[in-house]
């Protein structure tokens, strides 16, 4: 299993980053989407995390660059911002598999992770 982190808070996603590598997930992680489009050119991701609100490209648009490039992906999408029911909608107009809502704690990405996994 090979991840995606994008997301403009660098600390926070090098940080998550780590946490998955020590618990046996290979990841993969950048601040930029425009970063994100050019690994995803050279390297076979299974699943991308993406933070929702990011300067240039939101997580929406991002999803459907690397989609585009990498059909089998899924995607999960992480915000702290809006609220719950905003979020959702927006999520779900664009075909999300899932999203979470942030801080997000490591277990609980991992369940996503596994439930992704499960469903392959």
């Amino acid at each position: 299993m090979k991840i995606l982190l994008v997301d403009d808070e660098v600390a926070f996603i090098r940080a998550l980053a780590t946490r998955l590598s020590l618990r046996g997930i290979e990841a993969d992680w950048t601040g930029s989407p425009e970063e994100a489009v050019k690994m995803v050119e050279k390297i076979s991701y299974d699943i991308a995390v993406l933070d929702m609100k990011m300067p240039k490209i939101d997580g929406i648009k991002l999803k459907r660059q690397l989609h585009e490039i990498c059909p089998e992906m899924r995607f999960i999408f992480l915000t702290g911002h809006g609220s719950e029911e905003t979020f959702k909608a927006g999520v779900s107009e664009a075909g999300a598999d899932n999203y979470m809502l942030k801080p997000v704690g490591i277990e609980d990405l991992m369940m996503k992770i596994n439930e992704i996994r499960a469903q392959d």
